[in-house]
């Protein structure tokens, strides 16, 4: 329960962060692999109730009482007996004396946001902060305020949309008794797993055989038809192609075909030669005419994946890898 003062993330607060990312963006069987994890490496069984239950504020009802049958799931099916059930549940005090829980949570959010907050434009929702979220819910003790924080911003990084609420965050974990340093790592860590890549289609293996025309990890998954009978191995000609925040693929040009990319998560860059480049979203489709100089990738603060087609042309298909897209050139890009 004490603050930690190292800069470097436990397990136990890697594996509070995994869950809260997975649980944010809705993916019940990676919550499952997750939840085991978090237990082998030390998160109590009240813990993550707490965690999930302190989430339904950010990420809404649905989404905590799944991860909270997830839970509950992995408890009914063999569980290990080294899983530590943690400090008994205490209905707080606090929850008895409304305008105490308003007062209190004012204090808290203020603490948080390193000055105070009134939200007048929504009386409303200013309520809901102080007695609500700061008040009642931060008043349970299963969790420090710091690593509510640290449950706070994984989960928040695991959304999209929420930039805003993001940067707050990161900024109140520092004020609520982490490390600036720790924050870091933490936003860092969950970037190089590859849990802030909001995709539903998988990450696949690290991209060895092109690894070389690359600047940064990428991951290829060839895309294989579900209806497939018991013994075929038909691959679909498109690969679905992820990349980590900052890496992109070395200027090159496709012969005997033309590329189709199509987004489907994070942001990226798309840039043909002489001409600007073009930012990418999920959803954006790239149509690449053959003989094309260009270059894709991602943006420098977020993962970028799409799946790349080609469709020939009628010539002899290869491809010519040319020079990398330097750092100077990538860097003066706006974001």
């Amino acid at each position: 329960m004490s603050t930690v003062s190292a800069q470097t993330l436990t397990g136990r607060q890697k594996g509070l962060a995994a869950c809260a990312c997975v649980m944010a963006q809705g993916n019940l069987e990676k919550l499952e692999t997750e939840v085991r994890a978090a237990l082998d490496n030390g998160v109590t069984i009240n813990e993550l109730k707490e965690s999930f239950s302190q989430l339904y504020a950010y990420t809404g009802f649905p989404r905590s009482l799944n991860a909270l049958g997830v839970l509950n799931k992995v408890l009914s099916q063999n569980p290990d007996p080294k899983w530590q059930e943690g400090k008994p549940w205490t209905r707080p005090a606090l929850w008895d004396d409304a305008r105490k829980a308003y007062e209190q949570g004012k204090a808290t959010q203020t603490k948080l946001s390193g000055q105070p907050f009134d939200y007048q434009f929504c009386p409303q929702d200013d309520y809901y902060l102080k007695s609500h979220l700061f008040g009642d819910i931060f008043a349970g003790d299963q969790l420090s305020a710091a690593d509510r924080e640290i449950v706070t911003v994984a989960a928040l990084s695991g959304l999209q949309g929420v930039e805003p609420q993001l940067a707050s965050h990161k900024r109140g974990a520092v004020n609520m008794g982490n490390p600036q340093a720790l924050v870091d790592e933490l936003c860092a860590w969950l970037d190089s797993e590859g849990y802030t890549l909001k995709s539903h289609f998988a990450k696949g293996n690290p991209n060895v055989n092109y690894a070389q025309y690359f600047v940064g990890n990428s991951y290829l998954n060839p895309l294989t038809p579900k209806n497939l009978q018991e013994g075929e191995k038909t691959v679909l000609p498109m690969s679905d192609v992820t990349f980590e925040p900052g890496c992109r693929n070395n200027w090159h040009i496709h012969h005997g075909a033309r590329q189709i990319l199509i987004c489907l998560s994070g942001r990226g860059w798309y840039q043909e030669w002489g001409k600007p480049a073009v930012a990418l979203n999920p959803g954006d489709v790239i149509d690449i005419p053959e003989g094309v100089k260009h270059w894709h990738g991602a943006q420098q603060d977020s993962w970028f994946q799409h799946i790349a087609t080609h469709v020939k042309t009628g010539y002899a298909e290869s491809n010519e890898w040319l020079e990398p897209v330097d750092n100077e050139h990538y860097n003066n890009l706006k974001q």
